[in-house]
């Protein structure tokens, strides 16, 4: 995050005036919206592909706001075979065709490489017996970070475990895995409860966390 930049400036967040009890990015004129909100961000996540399908999402945000990529999660899901890596490792020249030809996606040849790549990154990594999820959650313990923002100003775009958690992903050959997306992707998986702490979510999702 540049000097002089925001949180809603590096990731693309706008406030909306909310009602009292909501993070004032979940737009309440946008139902999928609330809803991602409400039931989905920041609620622990466990499994090993739920993780790798937010990490691949979340690199086809980069540079666009992620409600553009909400609206076209199924999309994406019809396209990458239910984000399977063992089918998406497999994809050749027709599927990289046919995805740069999907206008229900995003057609960007450099993420869909690197998705088709990150699959067998994935499934390398569980060849060698190292789980992705247990990979990832290393980072921050096995459990939730727990923090209490009162005002959406001060969540931060990115932190130091986040720049350890990309340069790790990097090192594993993952690709548009930089600080600011994997913090997103912490946020969004629960690895850090980054709700405000006015938010009804927050005690919600404290209380998901594994002890």
């Amino acid at each position: 995050m540049g000097v002089g930049e925001s949180v809603e400036d590096v990731v693309g967040i706008r406030n909306f005036q909310v009602e009292e009890g909501r993070c004032a990015w979940a737009n309440p004129q946008d139902a999928l919206y609330t809803a991602y909100h409400d039931e989905e961000w920041g609620v622990p996540e466990y499994d090993s592909r739920a993780l790798w399908e937010k990490l691949v999402l979340d690199g086809f945000q980069a540079g666009l706001s992620w409600i553009t990529i909400l609206r076209k999660r199924q999309a994406f899901r019809a396209a990458f075979a239910d984000f399977d890596p063992n089918q998406v490792a497999r994809f050749g020249d027709a599927d990289r065709a046919r995805l740069m030809a999907d206008p229900a996606i995003v057609r960007s040849g450099a993420k869909i490489d690197a998705a088709i790549e990150g699959a067998k990154r994935y499934l390398e990594m569980d060849e060698r017996g190292e789980e992705f999820s247990a990979f990832l959650w290393a980072f921050t313990g096995g459990k939730p970070l727990q923090n209490a923002w009162t005002q959406i100003g001060e969540v931060p775009a990115q932190t130091p475990l986040a720049v350890e958690m990309a340069n790790a992903l990097k090192a594993k050959g993952f690709k548009f895995c930089g600080p600011v997306i994997v913090y997103a992707f912490m946020q969004a998986t629960g690895m850090v409860n980054d709700h405000l702490a006015t938010c009804f979510r927050h005690r919600e999702v404290a209380a998901m966390a594994k002890v």
